[in-house]
Protein backbone atom coordinates (compact mmCIF):
# COMPACT_ATOMS: atom_id res chain seq x y z
CA UNK A 1 0.00 0.00 0.00
CA UNK A 2 1.05 3.32 -0.91
CA UNK A 3 1.10 5.82 1.89
CA UNK A 4 0.76 9.97 0.76
CA UNK A 5 2.15 12.20 3.54
CA UNK A 6 -1.23 13.15 5.33
CA UNK A 7 -1.27 9.11 5.56
CA UNK A 8 1.99 9.55 7.70
CA UNK A 9 0.68 12.64 9.31
CA UNK A 10 -2.02 10.22 10.04
CA UNK A 11 -0.65 7.89 11.41
CA UNK A 12 2.34 9.96 13.28
CA UNK A 13 -0.52 11.62 15.21
CA UNK A 14 -2.72 8.59 16.02
CA UNK A 15 0.81 7.00 17.52
CA UNK A 16 1.08 10.47 19.93
CA UNK A 17 -2.67 10.05 21.09
CA UNK A 18 -5.42 7.81 19.35
CA UNK A 19 -7.78 9.00 22.26
CA UNK A 20 -7.95 12.68 19.98
CA UNK A 21 -11.09 13.72 18.66
CA UNK A 22 -11.09 13.06 14.41
CA UNK A 23 -11.55 17.09 14.69
CA UNK A 24 -8.93 17.42 16.24
CA UNK A 25 -6.78 14.93 14.17
CA UNK A 26 -7.72 16.82 11.44
CA UNK A 27 -6.46 19.75 11.90
CA UNK A 28 -3.29 18.47 13.09
CA UNK A 29 -2.78 16.56 9.90
CA UNK A 30 -4.21 19.94 7.57
CA UNK A 31 -7.43 17.86 6.48
CA UNK A 32 -11.44 18.52 6.83
CA UNK A 33 -12.98 15.78 9.38
CA UNK A 34 -14.51 14.17 6.83
CA UNK A 35 -11.89 13.28 4.12
CA UNK A 36 -9.49 13.03 7.46
CA UNK A 37 -11.90 10.11 8.81
CA UNK A 38 -12.46 8.54 5.82
CA UNK A 39 -8.62 7.55 5.46
CA UNK A 40 -8.86 6.23 9.27
CA UNK A 41 -11.18 3.95 8.25
CA UNK A 42 -9.51 3.22 4.96
CA UNK A 43 -6.10 3.11 7.35
CA UNK A 44 -7.70 0.17 9.18
CA UNK A 45 -9.40 -1.26 6.70
CA UNK A 46 -6.15 -2.21 5.00
CA UNK A 47 -4.25 -3.68 7.98
CA UNK A 48 -2.08 -0.42 8.23
CA UNK A 49 -3.43 0.49 11.57
CA UNK A 50 -3.96 -2.58 13.69
CA UNK A 51 -5.81 -1.61 16.62
CA UNK A 52 -6.19 1.13 19.35
CA UNK A 53 -5.49 0.32 23.02
CA UNK A 54 -3.64 2.06 26.14
CA UNK A 55 0.10 1.57 26.88
CA UNK A 56 0.21 0.59 30.58
CA UNK A 57 3.01 2.19 32.88
CA UNK A 58 4.37 -1.59 33.76
CA UNK A 59 5.81 -0.41 37.41
CA UNK A 60 2.54 1.07 38.44
CA UNK A 61 0.74 -2.40 38.00
CA UNK A 62 3.56 -4.52 39.68
CA UNK A 63 4.90 -5.55 36.73
CA UNK A 64 8.85 -4.35 38.01
CA UNK A 65 10.31 -6.65 36.21
CA UNK A 66 11.70 -7.05 32.56
CA UNK A 67 13.42 -9.22 31.25
CA UNK A 68 14.81 -10.94 27.81
CA UNK A 69 15.11 -14.42 27.84
CA UNK A 70 16.92 -16.02 24.59
CA UNK A 71 15.88 -19.74 24.35
CA UNK A 72 16.99 -22.36 22.55
CA UNK A 73 15.02 -24.99 20.89
CA UNK A 74 16.24 -28.63 20.37
CA UNK A 75 14.45 -28.64 16.30
CA UNK A 76 13.15 -25.03 15.67
CA UNK A 77 11.80 -26.30 12.07
CA UNK A 78 9.01 -29.19 13.11
CA UNK A 79 5.81 -29.07 14.82
CA UNK A 80 8.32 -28.76 18.40
CA UNK A 81 8.90 -25.17 17.52
CA UNK A 82 5.42 -24.47 15.97
CA UNK A 83 4.32 -25.78 19.52
CA UNK A 84 6.38 -23.91 21.13
CA UNK A 85 5.46 -20.61 19.75
CA UNK A 86 2.01 -21.33 20.39
CA UNK A 87 2.69 -22.06 23.39
CA UNK A 88 4.87 -19.16 24.98
CA UNK A 89 2.96 -16.26 22.83
CA UNK A 90 -0.47 -17.67 24.94
CA UNK A 91 0.94 -16.57 28.06
CA UNK A 92 0.53 -13.04 29.13
CA UNK A 93 3.82 -12.31 30.50
CA UNK A 94 5.01 -12.85 27.20
CA UNK A 95 5.20 -9.74 25.39
CA UNK A 96 7.13 -10.38 22.70
CA UNK A 97 8.32 -13.91 20.90
CA UNK A 98 11.05 -13.49 17.67
CA UNK A 99 12.44 -16.04 15.91
CA UNK A 100 15.83 -14.66 16.06
CA UNK A 101 19.68 -15.64 13.91
CA UNK A 102 22.75 -16.32 15.56
CA UNK A 103 23.43 -18.66 18.56
CA UNK A 104 19.86 -19.00 20.05
CA UNK A 105 16.37 -19.14 18.60
CA UNK A 106 13.93 -17.29 20.20
CA UNK A 107 14.37 -13.92 21.81
CA UNK A 108 11.37 -13.19 24.42
CA UNK A 109 10.55 -9.83 26.06
CA UNK A 110 8.71 -11.10 29.45
CA UNK A 111 7.99 -9.14 32.22
CA UNK A 112 7.37 -10.42 36.21
CA UNK A 113 6.60 -8.85 39.55
CA UNK A 114 9.84 -9.51 40.70
CA UNK A 115 13.13 -12.27 40.96
CA UNK A 116 10.56 -14.68 42.53
CA UNK A 117 7.92 -14.54 40.00
CA UNK A 118 10.00 -15.06 37.13
CA UNK A 119 11.88 -17.89 38.58
CA UNK A 120 8.66 -19.26 39.00
CA UNK A 121 7.99 -18.86 34.75
CA UNK A 122 11.42 -20.60 34.39
CA UNK A 123 10.77 -23.33 36.51
CA UNK A 124 7.26 -24.29 36.26
CA UNK A 125 6.49 -22.73 32.72
CA UNK A 126 9.37 -22.35 30.43
CA UNK A 127 11.34 -25.29 31.04
CA UNK A 128 8.59 -27.75 31.39
CA UNK A 129 8.34 -27.20 27.22
CA UNK A 130 10.01 -30.39 25.73
CA UNK A 131 11.63 -29.05 23.62
CA UNK A 132 13.46 -26.26 25.16
CA UNK A 133 17.48 -26.84 25.89
CA UNK A 134 18.69 -23.24 27.05
CA UNK A 135 17.49 -20.14 28.54
CA UNK A 136 19.64 -17.21 28.74
CA UNK A 137 18.27 -14.26 31.10
CA UNK A 138 19.02 -10.76 30.12
CA UNK A 139 17.46 -8.32 33.19
CA UNK A 140 16.31 -4.59 32.23
CA UNK A 141 18.32 -2.43 34.56
CA UNK A 142 16.86 0.92 33.76
CA UNK A 143 14.97 1.55 30.41
CA UNK A 144 15.84 4.97 28.42
CA UNK A 145 13.23 4.35 25.96
CA UNK A 146 10.45 2.26 25.22
CA UNK A 147 8.22 2.92 22.52
CA UNK A 148 6.16 0.52 20.41
CA UNK A 149 6.16 3.82 17.41
CA UNK A 150 6.97 3.15 13.98
CA UNK A 151 9.30 6.02 13.10
CA UNK A 152 6.78 8.02 10.26
CA UNK A 153 10.25 9.48 8.82
CA UNK A 154 11.20 6.39 7.57
CA UNK A 155 8.04 6.15 5.61
CA UNK A 156 8.51 8.93 3.69
CA UNK A 157 11.87 7.54 2.63
CA UNK A 158 10.16 4.59 1.33
CA UNK A 159 7.20 6.09 -0.08
CA UNK A 160 9.51 8.97 -1.43
CA UNK A 161 6.72 11.50 -0.37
Amino acid sequence: MKLDIFDTRIIAELQRDARQTNQALAEKVGLSPTPCLRRVRRLEKDGVIKKFRAEINRKSVGLDLTIFVYVKVTRHQDEEAATFVKTVCGWPEVLACHLVSGEMDFLLEVVAPDMSGYEKFVLQRLLKIHSVQDVRSNFVMRTYKDSRNLPVQVFHSITGQ
